[in-house]
């Protein structure tokens, strides 16, 4: 650990955001890093009401994040650069392209295309760069992929994995409809929900598997109040003769954030589901049902990193984020003594990368009605060595 706090920006993340507050209190949470400046919003108001909401001296306020980076660039250790996904590539190759360590939030970027252009950025200046998947961040997750590791699942034949939300076709006690932000509603090369919701998705079989897809067939639609595309379903084949079913909608009445994970092994399969995050579900092939919960000897889970108090009392979004935000400081430090930096845990733009170019590939399959091959590239990597 560092002896001091890490200094960060955020670079979007006012109060108004989706995102804001919550990356605000996980990178406080373990005292790693302190919150020193930020341009946070467009709105003058909702700008100085965010800095004095998260802290931040009134003279460290900036109206521009380019004018931040040119003031603020000797004086941090990172910026988050948390603004709504279209605006991603050209602020993180900016902010790389001044030596500046940059986190940025889920997605990377809104194509393939942007996605490389950002990484021969990074290249160049042999920057860092961390994208936050935070899911994994859960101990339970962890716990699941050292169980896949370590065999006790048996060889892994296939999973399921599904993210539904209600948002686009809910209504309030009024019978009024949502009103999301303007970007959401605009679909691009990738429909906006892929970049949304199916990165996780991506990320966490990659996550808990170290496997890469390699094929496939999707069908999508639009069910809710808005012209984008809103439901998602995909077949997916993946390395190591893996197969596996993807879902993610937000047009599925009944659930707030139906995140759901089942991995199937030759001798075992686990089940995990976000809204209780503190269990397993192991089925065994000789018909056992097993319940793994925090509370008992766990390889991973057990961990004093995740015990900020005792089981049984649920950990849950902000303190998983809050584990990956550990993990950022983690490898920073070290990119800094060395230059060089590895995480398991922590993923820079190469698995971004090739999930850009699965969701390409899905929107490709939809359109041709049959299966697309995704074309075989450099596998990602947890990290720059």
């Amino acid at each position: 650990m560092s002896a001091r706090p890490l200094a960060l920006a955020f670079i979007g993340g006012a109060l108004d955001s989706a995102v804001g507050y919550t990356h605000y209190s996980a990178c406080r949470m373990d005292g790693r890093w302190q919150l020193v400046a930020g341009a946070f919003s467009e709105d003058p108001s909702i700008n100085r009401d965010s800095a004095k909401a998260y802290g931040v001296a009134t003279e460290r306020v900036y109206d521009d994040w380019s004018e931040m980076i040119r003031q603020e660039q000797q004086q941090l250790d990172a910026v988050v650069i948390l603004t709504p996904t279209p605006s991603h590539q050209s602020i993180v190759c900016e902010c790389l392209a001044q030596g500046i360590a940059v986190i940025c939030e889920k997605a990377l970027a809104a194509s393939s295309r942007e996605i490389e252009q950002i990484l021969a950025t990074r290249d160049k200046q042999n920057g860092f760069l961390a994208v936050t998947y935070n899911y994994s961040g859960y101990p339970m997750l962890r716990e699941l992929r050292s169980l896949i590791r370590s065999g006790k699942l048996g060889r892994i034949l296939h999973f399921q994995a599904e993210m539904p939300q209600e948002g686009f076709r809910r209504v309030d006690n009024q019978g009024e409809k949502p009103i999301p932000q303007a970007w959401r509603l605009h679909d691009g090369e990738i429909p906006t929900i892929y970049l949304d919701l199916a990165v996780h998705l991506h990320q966490l079989i990659h996550y808990l598997t170290a496997q890469h897809p390699l094929e496939v067939v999707a069908d999508q639609a639009n069910y809710g109040w808005f012209d984008v595309i809103d439901n998602v379903s995909c077949l997916c084949r993946y390395s190591e003769q893996i197969m596996g079913q993807i879902w993610f909608s937000k047009a599925a009445l009944g659930h707030r954030n139906g995140l759901k994970i089942r991995i199937y092994g030759s001798d075992a399969s686990a089940e995990w589901l976000q809204t209780n995050p503190e269990e397993l579900l192991i089925s065994h092939a000789d018909g056992r049902r097993q319940i793994l919960d925090r509370g008992e000897t766990t390889e991973v889970a057990g961990e004093t990193r995740y015990s900020r108090f005792k089981a049984g009392h649920p950990a849950g979004f902000i303190e998983a984020f809050a584990n990956l935000y550990q993990d950022i400081a983690n490898g920073l430090t070290s990119y800094q003594q060395s230059s060089q930096w590895h995480s398991d845990e922590v993923f820079s733009g190469e698995l971004a990368l090739e999930g850009a170019r699965m969701f390409e590939a899905m929107t490709s399959s939809f359109e041709q009605r049959q299966w697309v091959s995704i074309a075989a590239k450099p596998s990602p990597s947890t990290s720059r060595d």
